[in-house]
């Protein structure tokens, strides 16, 4: 044959199944494009100059490898559908004259020309919208730069080669198809129905049993770190369950329909049920396959939306006020009332002396330690023990603060009175209950009431276990005996004084400095006293500052995940065209001839109707579902990145998931136009 007959009729035949490959080589082009705009921003000097700039890039490489996943996934299901459709044009090659060898040959031309075609145009974009990108980067992390034009030669390279090697495989999975059917088999392809899975009952039963356990995994956990290790896990069953219902059950849905003998043989319902009876297995895998990656639209959108959104309400969690100094020390020993007031003294005055006023002050005084929590009550401190459950489940792991009743009274503007060996408790994190709490060496204290709010949770937000807060009468009595008993047997424990407050008088930033100042005074005058504590430090956080880190951490991840959810949402949007498309070439034949028996075009309107209701809003519904169980478990995960506000959360999920209904109502009512118009010639 003469050179470039291949690739010509590799184009011809590409050319005239447009209406499959054109959607497909605009997504394939459109990954490429998202590839290389990650990658380039993973290598970017200007993303890596900005403060958290590293953190940034950092999270852009998890983007990196999520992107290269979900890509080979996606394009390996959707490649499907186009062989599929070729195959009939494939058998008629072969007997024609052409052998396997030579559709091997028009095969791997076809696959380049989609390769280059979509590398060219991806990158092309990707060059073109890299920096638009970068500029929303910085500007969502509330970061200023200056425009300056670039390409990334090595984004390039690694971009090309990703999708190349997802492309050999396609070819080789394509090839692996073509050989192992005969021609006759090509030829009919498209007129086979499916055979009903085998041992329907038992797989509807098996992915019910899984997604449930799943849905108890997400509701029965509490630790923030348990749900994060358990998270992939439900995840993983959650795909498969949904699978099982939805291939097993639209089996069984359809077989339902056909019973209803008034339902079944009415003009509107009988030609879309014997359709979706034609194709059981595949329906229900592509109902299941919608359904997940709506899913994952709503699980990435909401909860890096909610971190994006609810920095301040992160910040004022983790930062009591704007300026939040902390003395410690890890021998136990209490703060003398003398020491810290000599101590506070000393801001007062610089604060005078710079023409700036307190205000809000918080003053606080804790002692905390982490131990292992049992049946009754005992507080075990033994490393080896907290250590191995710490390494597992954190089951009974508790951390465990002490706040004297008097600076709580004073911190929170109440009067409350307790008896020595009496506490009132404050719970964060934890559901359970804990009426007395004996420390080592016997010292046991009953709980005789419990507070809805606490000093503040600069503490103990970031810690991964649950916190109880014990507000004491007798604090420097406990502590000591308790310092006593953990000094010998060699366990660390710690004791911090908290003064946090805000000012007025002075611009932000030189308020800063000034009190960045204060702060080195104070530290050097902490280790020239002789009569504070021993071992004892001294940090400033001043929430202004650590609100840059923070929005270069929650602005990364809320960039990336819009990026992946319109991955995910192209991704939707392409099967169910593709759903559409295949289905209105399968059901063509059996229209016309509902045609020529008497069938109206309005009556193909309202099977078209039947169907789409029939299907349409179950990947939605089941979407939904789990979106909902789910939310227990996005909502202790984000607690580890500091986020708290619940009602928050509760309320981005649910305007994403209005959203998403809606683009996915409009979408389906695009597609549904060109199954009929496909079906109705």
């Amino acid at each position: 044959m003469r050179f470039g007959f291949y690739p010509r009729l590799a184009c011809n035949g590409m050319r005239k199944n447009k209406q499959m490959y054109a959607p497909y080589l605009l997504t394939f082009a459109l990954m490429v494009m998202m590839q290389y705009i990650i990658l380039f921003l993973c290598g970017s000097d200007v993303v890596r100059s900005l403060r958290g700039g590293t953190t940034v890039c950092q999270t852009m490489l998890l983007g990196v490898y999520v992107m290269a996943v979900f890509s080979a996934i996606f394009l390996f299901y959707t490649n499907s559908f186009l062989i599929r459709r070729r195959k009939m044009e494939f058998g008629l090659y072969n007997v024609l004259g052409m052998n396997k060898g030579n559709l091997a040959k028009l095969l791997f031309w076809e696959n380049l020309i989609m390769l280059a075609v979509s590398l060219i145009l991806g990158l092309l974009l990707g060059i073109l919208f890299s920096k638009l990108a970068e500029l929303i980067l910085v500007n969502i992390i509330a970061e200023k730069v200056s425009f300056s034009f670039s390409i990334s030669p090595k984004s390039l390279y690694q971009t090309a080669g990703i999708f190349g090697c997802i492309t050999v495989l396609l070819y080789l999975r394509s090839l692996l198809q073509i050989r192992r059917t005969s021609a006759v088999n090509l030829m009919k392809s498209e007129s086979l129905g499916e055979k009903p899975p085998r041992a329907n009952w038992l797989l509807g039963v098996l992915g019910l049993l899984v997604l449930v356990l799943a849905y108890y995994l997400a509701v029965s956990i509490e630790s923030p770190l348990a749900a994060l290790m358990w998270f992939f896990v439900a995840v993983i069953m959650v795909i498969v369950a949904t699978y099982l219902i939805m291939i097993a059950g639209s089996v069984m849905f359809c077989r339902i329909l056909q019973k209803r003998k008034k339902y079944y043989y009415h003009p509107a319902h009988f030609v879309s049920v014997s359709s979706m009876l034609f194709r059981m297995k595949r329906n229900g895998a592509g109902l299941a396959s919608v359904c997940i990656l709506a899913t994952m639209v709503l699980v990435t959108c909401s909860s890096t939306s909610s971190l994006y959104f609810g920095v301040e309400s992160t910040l004022r969690n983790l930062y009591a006020r704007e300026y939040n100094f902390d003395a410690y020390s890890y021998n136990g020993e209490a703060f003398q009332d003398s020491w810290r007031e000599d101590l506070s003294g000393q801001m007062y005055a610089f604060l005078e002396e710079n023409g700036m006023t307190a205000e809000n002050v918080l003053d606080y005084r804790s002692y905390n330690l982490t131990g292992l929590y049992t049946e009754g009550g005992l507080l075990e401190t033994d490393h080896e023990k907290v250590d191995a459950v710490t390494q597992t489940t954190l089951a009974g792991v508790v951390n465990v603060e002490l706040v004297p009743l008097a600076d709580f009274n004073r911190g929170m503007g109440t009067d409350y009175s307790l008896a020595p060996g009496q506490a009132l408790l404050y719970r964060f994190r934890t559901g359970r209950d804990y009426p007395a709490v004996e420390f080592p060496g016997g010292n046991r204290i009953h709980v005789v009431g419990e507070v809805k709010e606490c000093l503040s949770h600069s503490g103990f937000t970031e810690m991964i276990c649950p916190t109880i807060v014990l507000i004491v009468p007798d604090w420097e009595v406990l502590t000591e005996r308790i310092s006593a008993v953990l000094n010998e047997e060699n366990i660390s424990m710690g004791c911090d004084w908290m003064f946090c407050f805000d000012i007025s008088g002075e611009e932000e930033q030189q308020a800063a400095e000034k009190v960045t100042q204060l702060g080195e005074k104070l530290h050097e005058f902490l280790y020239s006293r002789e009569d504070g504590p021993q071992n004892c430090g001294l940090s400033l956080s001043i929430r202004s500052e650590e609100r840059e880190g923070y929005y270069a951490l929650n602005g990364g991840l809320f960039f990336l995940g819009m990026l992946l959810s319109l991955v995910f949402i192209l991704g939707a949007v392409l099967i169910i065209y593709y759903k559409q498309i295949s289905e209105g070439f399968e059901d063509c034949d059996r229209f016309e001839i509902m045609q020529k028996v008497g069938m109206t075009k309005r009556e193909i309107r309202r099977s078209i109707n039947s169907q789409l209701l029939t299907v349409f809003f179950l990947p939605l519904v089941f979407a939904g579902l789990h979106l909902c169980f789910a939310f227990p478990f996005i909502s202790k995960m984000l607690t580890l990145f500091g986020l708290h506000n619940i009602p928050l959360l509760a309320g981005i999920t649910l305007i994403t998931y209005l959203v998403f209904g809606l683009c996915y109502t409009l979408v389906y009512k695009i597609t549904s136009n060109a199954y009929y118009r496909i079906v109705s010639q």
